[in-house]
């Protein structure tokens, strides 16, 4: 982790849990429309790419408006999800962390849910711009919910970035829930009807943050049961999705118990980019 920035645990986890944790969620999609019914669930062939792409990308969305956050967020997913569950915050996940960070482990309270129809990947950015009011110390776990081969468009991880934070030290001193009360979002941000002034994308560009920086994208043809962990300040985007399926993957957070959580994410029912927790200063 010091010299890469990242653990990929290949095989980590038993695929018969990942598969029923997918199942959960295939389900879900199909009964939702997402998915052509004319294939099984579990193979989650998109239906149709702009329904899917407009609803389901982010659950919640991370660039739509607050009312669209609350129609399609992850709880429909995640809640009542008991295999999914299980897989994140009990078991070997669990015990790895313990063993690992070397004491009690804390997990934040919410599971990002990915549904991403074909087409562009997420943008490069770092973590640490979305959840660093805590440890610095809080580490990212990545999990495909099914096989994810390359043309599924799975995470990729652009190498030693996690040593150019000297390079990034503007970007990595942000905050997405920070905003201008003197900018011409404030109202909407402070009522809710905007998420956020920023959206904590580092670069539209993989490519040419590739040769700013240096180092190759490195990624894989995932599988399930294969667990990718990484620091806040990894830099990390994913493929584009050149299938006809939707990829369905997992982000979520773990450190030690003992060092301080970001004030957002320990509360009982976090909710992303919530009014509660934005930051007002005068720019």
């Amino acid at each position: 982790m010091k010299e890469d920035g990242y653990l990929y645990l290949p095989n980590f986890l038993d695929r018969d849990e990942v598969f029923a944790a997918r199942k959960v969620v295939t389900d879900r999609l199909m009964a939702e429309g997402f998915l052509d019914p004319n294939h099984p669930a579990m193979d989650a062939i998109a239906a149709d790419v702009k329904i899917v792409n407009a609803k389901s990308a982010f659950r919640p969305p991370a660039d739509t408006a607050i009312d669209r956050v609350k129609t399609y967020n992850a709880d429909d997913l995640t809640k009542q999800n008991r295999p999914l569950q299980n897989l994140l915050h009990r078991g070997k996940v669990m015990r790895f962390f313990a063993e690992y960070l070397g004491g009690a482990v804390f997990h934040f309270n919410y599971i990002w849910f990915r549904a991403v129809a074909p087409g562009l990947g997420t943008p490069p950015h770092c973590d640490m711009v979305y959840m660093g009011r805590g440890t610095p110390h809080l580490l990212s776990v990545w999990l495909p919910i099914g096989d994810a081969p390359l043309d599924l468009g799975g995470l990729m991880i652009l190498e030693n970035s996690h040593k150019q934070a000297s390079r990034l030290k503007h970007y990595l001193s942000r905050d997405v829930d920070d905003y201008c009360t003197n900018g011409p979002l404030a109202k909407k941000i402070e009522s809710g009807e905007v998420l956020h002034e920023w959206d904590g994308t580092l670069s539209k560009n993989p490519a040419s943050l590739r040769q700013k920086l240096g180092g190759r994208w490195l990624t894989a043809d995932y599988k399930a049961g294969d667990m990718l962990i990484f620091t806040m300040r990894t830099v990390h985007a994913s493929l584009d999705n050149q299938s006809n399926q939707v990829r369905l993957s997992v982000d979520t957070r773990y450190q030690l118990a003992s060092e301080p959580a970001d004030e957002r994410y320990k509360v009982e029912n976090p909710v992303p980019y919530s009014v509660d927790f934005k930051r007002g200063r005068v720019c």
